[in-house]
């Protein structure tokens, strides 16, 4: 834990460092590690500093809250606030995502049929802006504006030192059932159901997700929190031989301890750790438990896109050259099954992820004249929303080129009333991306927080790749 004088002193050599910063140059994170999927231009020089800001300054699960550094990980708050018998509201898949990050981008979970995204359990958050300044964003007050818009901007309007968020007690294991849909139109309405009631076939449900193997064989697994087990049982452990998402299929029940609930996808990265070899039984074995994580595989993607290995021995081979085509999407419930449709018909890429979502209904946004409670990311109350995702990428066919089967999902997601996050490639002309990112919203808060443009803007970092 970090003491509140350990924290002062650590945000006053933050705002040091910033102060020594080239004003002339943009502002960027001295960070090692990270999960965009976008390129980003080389560093033109010395970063911000933020490497003391990891840490968890407070848990009170009597108050149901938690207070971190914006660059706390969610395996370090995960390890503070299981120890006092609460968690998150929203931890997203991935270890290594932070706070600060979940926030200022995206994140999401199988709680988020009911909790929504990780900025809507936000209390208030401490702000560096770009004048130097730290200011306090809460959901009233002379910084609101700031709070509503900081979710989905990426740093571009400031960057979180420390955040106060919701947190709820759990149980010590979670029970999941695997259900089967040979319908894509039979899984959405059973979601439909499962949203509304938060029960299915009597029993409550805490955790939702689901994974479309193919478009006759998907599956939706419903996690409920468990007190104790029965004396026969024993918790799966999927850090060793066993796989996670291949158990959706062997088996209709399980039951993982909390932790190991929380983590089930970082240990595999989903399933991109077989591009890896790492789900061959010889491989895995010698492939030790502690790099079973998404960050390593994070690091070898990173020395890939640095060195072009792979890409080079494909050309050797005579192989078409590939399009990376990893990206998470939000599709209103009602026409999810007609986009999964259409993605199975045109992009080959399987199995694909599906997370519900509906904005919280106690979350701390205010919504504006248009309804929409969080601008740079729309999503309206009340309304169903899934995430779909998929990570891999396609072989470029003859008179096609990099960036088209992108463009093309892009087309079809806003044709459907959608959105897509920006930590992956984006591909959107200016107009159309400040007509679904904050437009004029945007500009306005950008001008007050970042005056002097210390920040690149949202869309020289998301589409322009600056």
């Amino acid at each position: 834990m970090v003491s509140p004088a350990q924290h002062a002193a650590a945000v006053r050599a933050l705002s040091l460092n910033y102060e020594h910063l080239d004003p002339d140059v943009p502002v960027r994170l001295a960070k090692r590690t990270t999960n965009l999927f976008r390129p980003r231009a080389a560093a033109m020089g010395p970063g911000l500093d933020v490497s003391a800001l990891t840490g968890v300054i407070d848990v009170d699960p009597v108050a149901g809250t938690a207070t971190v550094q914006g660059m706390a990980t969610y395996e370090s708050v995960v390890d503070a606030t299981l120890a006092a018998g609460v968690m998150p509201l929203v931890v997203p898949q991935l270890r290594t995502i932070t706070v600060g990050g979940a926030v200022t981008g995206l994140g999401i979970e199988a709680s988020s049929f009911r909790n929504g995204l990780p900025h809507e359990s936000v209390r208030s958050m401490d702000i560096l802006i770009g004048t130097g300044e730290i200011v306090t964003a809460a959901p009233t007050g002379p910084h609101a504006d700031l709070f509503r818009t900081f979710p989905n901007s990426y740093g571009s309007l400031g960057y979180a030192v420390s955040l106060t968020i919701d947190v709820e007690p759990v149980a010590p294991f979670v029970r999941l059932r695997h259900l089967p849909f040979d319908s894509l139109q039979s899984l959405t309405e059973a979601v439909g159901q499962i949203v509304a009631t938060r029960a299915w076939d009597g029993e409550p449900v805490d955790f939702l997700d689901g994974v479309v193997f193919a478009r006759n064989a998907a599956y939706l697994t419903l996690g409920r929190f468990e007190q104790t087990l029965d004396a026969a049982e024993t918790p799966s452990d999927y850090a060793g031989q066993r796989i996670f998402y291949r158990s959706i299929r062997e088996r209709s029940t399980d039951v993982l301890t909390v932790r190991d609930f929380l983590w089930r996808w970082d240990t595999d990265w989903f399933w991109c750790s077989r591009a890896f070899g790492v789900q061959q039984p010889l491989v895995r074995r010698l492939w030790p438990r502690r790099l079973k994580r998404s960050d390593v595989y994070q690091r070898i993607v990173g020395l890939e896109n640095r060195h072009g290995v792979a890409a080079r021995v494909d050309s050797w081979r005579g192989r078409p050259a590939r399009e990376r085509v990893v990206q998470d999407v939000e599709i209103p419930l009602e026409r999810t099954a007609d986009f999964l449709d259409w993605f199975l018909r045109e992009v080959p890429i399987e199995p694909i992820w599906l997370c519900p979502v509906a904005l919280r209904e106690s979350g701390s946004g205010a919504a504006d004249d248009s309804g929409a409670p969080w601008p740079l990311y729309p999503m309206r109350p009340g309304e169903c929303y899934v995430n779909v995702g998929f990570w891999s990428s396609v072989p470029i066919g003859p008179g096609r080129a990099d960036g088209d089967v992108n463009r093309e999902i892009e087309r079809v997601v806003s044709q459907l009333g959608g959105h897509k996050s920006l930590y992956s490639d984006a591909y959107y002309s200016r107009e159309e991306f400040e007509s679904r990112y904050g437009g004029s919203v945007y500009d306005e808060v950008k001008k007050r927080y970042d005056p002097d443009g210390r920040f690149p803007g949202l869309y020289d970092k998301a589409v322009r790749r600056r």
